[in-house]
């Protein structure tokens, strides 16, 4: 079961395998689709697809063995003239399904979908594809979970997925084979890849595999193919978080309602710190009353999350305001229950564990990590740790020999960043660019992780497809973007 701090691991989102699942993709027999509907997981809007489902060995080398049931949707192109090469969108993560993920950011793929089919692959042990997933608690009672009790609940859901899962086969490696069958399987000579987050390296092992295949690459929060996530999180966080109280700090507006945001962040933290502070506050999702003591644990699930978007983000400054000038922690509790319900329903925890504990973790350098300099974040080092934790029981799966290899690529490749991610930040794609002979990078300010949704990032997008080129992209419209103005009261941005 992956504790709290866990889910806050984004790419979420290595000891090298010494056997590498490199087993060349089969011929696959035609893939048949039928009419469906992808539904946004919140169920705001229903999207009409074509589905199917292919299956692939769990074990590449044990092909008469157990058997994944991948689903596949295919959005058609409108156009009854449509371009012969489609996009694949992959979700984030590690454990984000691709249907669920393209169900609530349809809208921006439309200038896309004019031309083009939309191909979605729920990654295995995602979604509709043999999810790994268990049973959790409540969120604020694992909040705090010992050592003791985070190895007790990975190895309780161990146990529950073992009866129909090897957890060792979700890794990277396997995920981009699978890409490539159903590639075969619908008849693509060419695809077009669209990676957020984690799925940013999926894409770009996909291409390493399969250049010849590949058309061109977007990659929206860019995780670098040498780096192996997990320390520098914190540390990404904080700076983050300083970065957007400190652009309140420079608008006048914000300033005036609230001074110094700074302030009030490390007020709130030192207060949590010291003693939890019970709340009583609607559920957001039940609208029952629910009562628990705020801990800086919850403080840190709010910050982290509501960074990842400068829509969130908008309300940071009046959340920590209300704490500290009224002592009213309901809203930062309300957030907490909203923000981290919705990541424990999007993630499958057995993937995230799969992948990190197999792809990131065995290639940290212990003795590098300046603990000290974590401890002093708002996150500090209990997510290393925990993730340490679980590691030492969560089954380690095949990784090419190549996944953190240098990349050298001919494909077009489009880079998307936030200045204020928390995750992804812009140096990672300024390290993973180099990789790309054609390519163009972007950093928006003040936006956080993933730019898919930002203002005529949709136009920008299906530009460089259609072109497949980054030479001579107009991108004018998304360099003058700005992102939500901050909140100052409970009615909104000022006027």
């Amino acid at each position: 079961m992956m504790h709290p701090a866990l889910k806050l691991l984004a790419a979420g989102l290595l000891l090298l395998v010494a056997l590498a699942a490199r087993t060349p993709a089969a011929a696959a027999a035609p893939l048949a689709l039928s009419a469906c509907e992808l539904e946004h997981p919140l169920r705001l809007t229903l999207v009409p697809a074509e589905c199917g489902v292919l299956y692939v060995a769990e074990n590449p080398h044990a092909p008469a063995g157990r058997r994944i049931a991948l689903r596949v949707a295919r959005v058609a192109a409108i156009s009854r003239r449509k371009e012969p090469d489609p996009l694949f969108v992959l979700a984030g993560g590690p454990g984000a399904a691709a249907t669920q993920f393209y169900a609530t950011v349809a809208g921006a793929f439309a200038p896309v979908l004019r031309e083009r089919d939309i191909v979605l692959v729920d990654q295995r042990g995602t979604g509709a594809s043999n999810r790994l997933d268990c049973a959790e608690e409540e969120e604020d009672a694992l909040a705090r979970a010992s050592e003791a009790e985070i190895a007790a609940r990975t190895r309780t859901c161990l146990a529950a997925l073992a009866a129909r899962a090897d957890v060792a086969w979700y890794t990277t490696s396997l995920a981009v084979q699978d890409l490539e069958r159903v590639r075969a399987a619908l008849g693509y000579e060419r695809i077009n890849l669209y990676g957020v987050s984690y799925g940013t390296r999926v894409a770009q092992h996909y291409l390493r595999r399969f250049p010849q295949r590949t058309r061109s690459v977007i990659l929206d929060g860019v995780v670098p193919v040498g780096l192996a996530l997990g320390p520098a999180t914190p540390l990404d966080a904080e700076r983050a978080l300083l970065d957007i109280l400190a652009r309140c700090a420079g608008e006048s507006a914000c300033r005036a309602a609230f001074r110094d945001p700074a302030q009030d962040y490390y007020a709130v933290r030192s207060a949590l710190r010291a003693h939890a502070v019970p709340v009583s506050v609607a559920d957001p999702t039940t609208g029952e009353e629910r009562r628990f003591d705020f801990t800086s644990d919850h403080l840190g699930s709010v910050l982290r999350l509501t960074t990842y978007t400068s829509e969130y983000a908008a309300l940071l400054p009046l959340l920590l305001h209300a704490a500290v000038t009224r002592h009213d922690y309901a809203p930062l509790a309300a957030q907490f229950l909203l923000i981290e319900r919705a990541a424990g329903r999007t993630i499958a925890a057995g993937v995230h564990n799969s992948v990190v504990c197999a792809e990131d973790l065995p290639f940290l350098d212990a003795g590098a990590i300046d603990r000290a300099a974590l401890a002093a974040t708002y996150l500090g080092a209990a997510q290393l740790q925990a993730l340490s934790i679980v590691c030492r029981l969560w089954p380690r799966g095949p990784v090419d020999a190549d996944l953190h290899a240098p990349l050298a690529s001919e494909v077009p490749a489009l880079l998307l960043s936030g200045s204020d991610d928390p995750v992804t930040p812009p140096q990672y794609a300024r390290q993973a660019v180099s990789a790309f002979r054609h390519s163009l990078s972007l950093v928006l300010n003040g936006f956080g992780h993933g730019q898919l949704t930002a203002p005529c990032m949709d136009q920008v997008m299906a530009q460089f497809i259609s072109r497949a080129s980054a030479s001579g992209l107009d991108v004018s419209c998304v360099r003058a973007a700005r992102p939500l103005p901050f909140f100052t009261s409970v009615n909104g941005p000022p006027p």
